[in-house]
């Protein structure tokens, strides 16, 4: 049975069996009650007055003491004395144990949420209106309820411009009761369709030898849910879509990637949060023409969080994106449209997916008595729009949709539009326990009707909407796209010649600190830096252990600063880094001008055959002639230097035949 409990801690619910002693309901007020003298704990069925001490109750059954399924109690109790001053300073550490253990009691309380989390937290959300010339009959300095700010749950407001869900925080804020007790009580608990184990009541086996009312999952609505967590997809950029499309438009598989980006609020909705997208990473795959296979979990994705937790302002994984592409016969530069209401917007396949990534991805949260709830992860597609285009489209799954997978309940169909219920398993291996599932729809009478979900019901049920677009002023954290691309063998490989190669062909080594530059190296700098500031190049640049962790930081922080491309000297700290100057050693090394038929400080002779005399900018063979005479640093007449490799050039020619880059 359900008994509640009111303190001055706040409203709480406990799930007790009538035959259960006392004292379990005596632990329960334990743990969410804050320094109480245990021995001055005591109930009452009213607010005031028959206080009776919880412990003289001891060996009593919460039904012999009258409670039933319901039944609000009244608790009150005498916290703790604290004589601070008896306690000597050397062993004040002595009370830390009992205060973390406190702590450790309510999960909650120690969540570190979002950034977007804690601002919305700050504010109320009310939804200002202006002065209504036709009803408000006050002065300016006056309100009425023509005029007075709406609640961010209005639902009329909502309506009327076209909001389909709450937002995450607008939904808290309707649900939070509007008390002083409200900050101790948190109003969120995740779903759970699995059967508990062990039972409460101990009175039997567990699952799947014993089930009883306690202990087994009630009967599942399906319904829309009136919330979402993640209220609009924001791509940073067109080029991260388009550089992603790469690989599709020259192989014809299917492609995945990891959105890397940050949370931010969304003022097109009353309390809302935006996922905005910087980057995408492509983790080891396996594309075919109508799918792909990928290995989870990701090995790599430790590295890749924490490598975007370090930029100026944190990154992290926000989400995921797939194509579902397939050229039309008649015309191969339009796609089929496949998605639309009429077959499917999201297959079973791909919600049960989603539903999985979000299970393993929750959201820390101050309002779940978990101290986590739901997930923020975006799922968003890549498909043919009606007229043969491409387009993005932004989804995430319901709460009933994540926890009727971690119960192992749902499975994929054959029709992509149909989600399967699983068959009531009892063996050891699998011990599944699916209760009766039900959805409603309107019939052809327009009536609400009530349907059992098995063995299948329609995959909408578990989805939830999220808008998506680009920004009007594109300002993307990351200023170029043109690094090669993970785990693209064959298509595009990363290597650190090829890095190389290009750092000298930027003149990289030649890039001093600011204080140290001569007049009319700007463009050079300008071009570094922009080169520089490309998620997939920092993303390899970590894998090559040629960058200590520390220099790495400085490295991605200098990358995204937003200010880079206005400010030379924000590449200082980097060029000062140990990192970066081991990177140059090596650079220098690699420069054209340096082969192995050059005398001087050439590379080892074994590096260099193995990069493409197509990435060394000159005929490996050719000893005389001009690249003679950068060798010996002699100049000779009718020659150009190129500004950017120092390479010397025939007079005839207008771009440098090594870098390829205009002659001054």
């Amino acid at each position: 049975m359900l008994i509640r409990v009111r303190s001055k801690d706040g409203n709480f619910r406990h799930e007790l069996e009538p035959g259960a002693d006392a004292m379990v309901l005596f632990r329960k007020i334990l743990e969410t009650s804050v320094n109480p003298d245990e021995s001055t704990i005591t109930i009452s069925n009213q607010p005031r007055g028959g206080e009776t001490k919880l412990l003289s109750l001891k060996g009593r059954t919460l039904q012999s003491l009258g409670l039933h399924h319901g039944d609000l109690v009244f608790v009150h109790y005498k916290e703790k004395a604290s004589d601070s001053s008896s306690v000597p300073e050397s062993s004040s550490s002595q009370v830390a144990p009992s205060t973390s253990k406190d702590v450790a009691q309510r999960p909650w309380e120690l969540v570190q949420e979002d950034p977007v989390d804690v601002y919305w937290r700050s504010k109320d959300g009310k939804i200002p209106r202006q002065r209504d010339a036709q009803f408000c009959k006050h002065g300016p300095k006056g309100m009425c309820d023509y005029c007075m700010p709406l609640e961010p749950y209005d639902a009329a407001y909502h309506k009327e411009h076209g909001v389909k869900h709450l937002s995450y925080h607008a939904y808290l804020q309707k649900i939070t009761p509007k008390s002083s007790a409200a900050q101790f009580i948190p109003p969120l608990n995740p779903l759970d369709y699995r059967v508990k184990v062990p039972c409460p009541t101990g009175n039997h086996p567990s699952w799947p030898s014993g089930i009883c009312t306690s202990c087994q999952p009630s009967a599942i609505t399906l319904q829309s849910q009136p919330f979402r967590m993640v209220d609009h997809l924001e791509i940073a950029s067109t080029d991260v879509i388009d550089r992603f499309l790469q690989a599709w438009r020259r192989t014809g598989m299917q492609r995945f990637g990891w959105l890397i980006g940050r949370y931010e609020p969304y003022d097109k909705v009353p309390m809302g949060v935006k996922a905005v997208v910087e980057a995408i990473h492509e983790p080891p795959q396996q594309g075919e023409l109508d799918g792909l296979s990928l290995g989870l979990p990701w090995e790599d994705e430790p590295r890749i969080r924490n490598l975007a937790s370090k930029g100026s302002t944190p990154l992290t994984i926000v989400g995921y994106i797939f194509t579902d592409l397939d050229p039309t016969e008649e015309d191969r530069t339009k796609n089929v449209y496949k998605r639309h209401p009429h077959s499917f917007l999201m297959s079973s396949l791909e919600a049960i997916f989603a539903a999985t990534m979000q299970c393993t991805n929750p959201m820390p949260s101050k309002s779940s008595s978990t101290g986590k709830f739901s997930s923020r992860l975006v799922t968003a597609i890549l498909t043919g729009t009606e007229d043969g285009n491409i387009d993005v489209s932004a989804y995430q799954v319901s709460e009933q949709a994540t926890a009727m997978v971690a119960a192992d309940m749902i499975e994929a169909s054959v029709d992509p539009g149909i989600v399967r219920v699983k068959e009531e398993d009892r063996s050891e291996d699998s011990a599944r326990y699916v209760p009766d599932v039900f959805f409603s729809y309107k019939n052809e009478y327009g009536l609400e009707v009530k349907k059992s979900a098995k063995p299948a019901f329609p995959v909408e049920y578990l989805m939830v909407n999220v808008t998506h677009g680009f920004p009007q002023n594109p300002v993307p954290m990351f200023q170029s796209t043109q690094s090669q691309i993970e785990n693209r063998p064959g298509l595009e490989d990363q290597t650190v010649e090829r890095v190389l190669s290009q750092l000298a062909t930027l003149g990289a080594p030649d890039v001093v600190e600011s204080r140290h530059r001569k007049p009319g190296e700007a463009q050079k700098v300008f071009e570094l830096a922009k080169w520089l500031s490309d998620w997939h190049l920092i993303a390899f640049l970590d894998t090559t252990q040629l960058i200590p962790p520390d220099d790495m930081k400085v490295l991605m922080q200098v990358a995204t600063s937003p200010t880079l491309m206005s400010d030379p000297s924000q590449l200082d700290p980097l060029i000062a880094t140990d990192g970066w100057q081991t990177i140059m050693t090596f650079t220098r090394e690699n420069a054209p001008q340096q082969g192995p038929n050059l005398g001087g400080s050439a590379m080892d002779e074994d590096l260099w055959e193995q990069i493409p005399a197509s990435e060394q900018g000159f005929d490996i063979g050719g000893g005389s002639g001009a690249n003679s005479g950068v060798a010996s640093g002699a100049g000779t007449p009718g020659t150009k230097t190129c500004p950017h490799c120092t390479f010397e050039n025939d007079s005839g020619r207008t771009d440098c035949e090594v870098c390829g880059l205009p002659l001054a």
